[in-house]
């Protein structure tokens, strides 16, 4: 079962810049933190439907075995990298699967609007990483793609990611087309809307999926909880191709 995280960013006063914020009744509080115990244990018959998107349908893919949220989970069936071309931070077309093939590949999906999870997901891969040699360099992917394409233009995600790591990818294209992929990995998105006040209101799982660079396969989960020593631990191991 996927964590579903309804973030608000509220709207600006007259003149005033933007500025992110959420709003967390008691009750979605709680089910945001069962949703999170949740998010690498689900994917059996008895999901609700929060594990649903917004069409109704389950994820097409889901995750199974309990985690340790401080370590990875090396999931029993691994996942097929997304088969889906995008656009990246320079305006061109991006391969997802050709882009990163014999990699290891860390896949996020976020927005750079996030007040919170993303950009600390994000730094915590980026000083996890930042001991790696130029050659373990060369041999690791960091993508995110966004989970808010309609905001995150090429040249805002770029500039975002260039302000966690400038080789971290960044890509954006068709909401649909995003979310399928998404859903094709057990991550959990939805199409940001309009509330009635006029803040844009976002859901998105917060896994980071590890795809291995000998068969491109997605073969570990990291969840929220993971902190940047996790990530320094496991990436040279999984840029040999080694699991945690």
């Amino acid at each position: 079962m996927n964590l579903r995280r309804p973030v608000r960013t509220p709207a600006p006063a007259t003149g005033a810049a933007p500025r992110a914020g959420r709003r967390y009744p008691a009750a979605l509080a709680g089910a945001l933190a069962l949703g999170l115990a949740l998010t690498a244990c689900g994917g059996g018959s008895g999901d609700t439907d929060a594990s649903a998107d917004a069409s109704g349908e389950p994820p097409a893919a889901s995750v199974e075995g309990s985690t340790d949220r401080d370590r990875g989970t090396v999931l029993d069936t691994p996942f097929a990298k997304p088969d889906i071309v995008l656009t990246d931070t320079d305006g061109e077309p991006y391969d997802l699967r050709a882009e990163t093939a014999g990699t290891a590949t860390l896949l996020y999906f976020g927005y750079t609007h996030c007040p919170d999870i993303c950009p600390l997901t994000m730094s915590n891969i980026a000083v996890g990483a930042r001991d790696l040699t130029e050659e373990q360099r060369e041999n690791l992917r960091v993508v995110m793609i966004t989970s808010d394409p309609e905001r995150d233009t090429p040249e805002s995600l770029g500039e975002w990611l260039r302000g966690q790591d400038p080789e971290f990818i960044g890509l954006t294209g068709d909401f649909a087309e995003i979310r399928e992929a998404a859903r094709s990995l057990g991550v959990y998105i939805e199409e940001p809307y309009e509330d009635e006040d006029g803040g844009i209101v976002s859901s998105h799982g917060t896994q980071v999926v590890a795809f291995m660079p000998d068969d491109d396969m997605g073969r570990v989960l990291y969840t929220e909880g993971v902190t940047h020593e996790t990530f320094e631990r496991d990436l040279p191991k999984l840029i040999a191709g080694e699991l945690p």
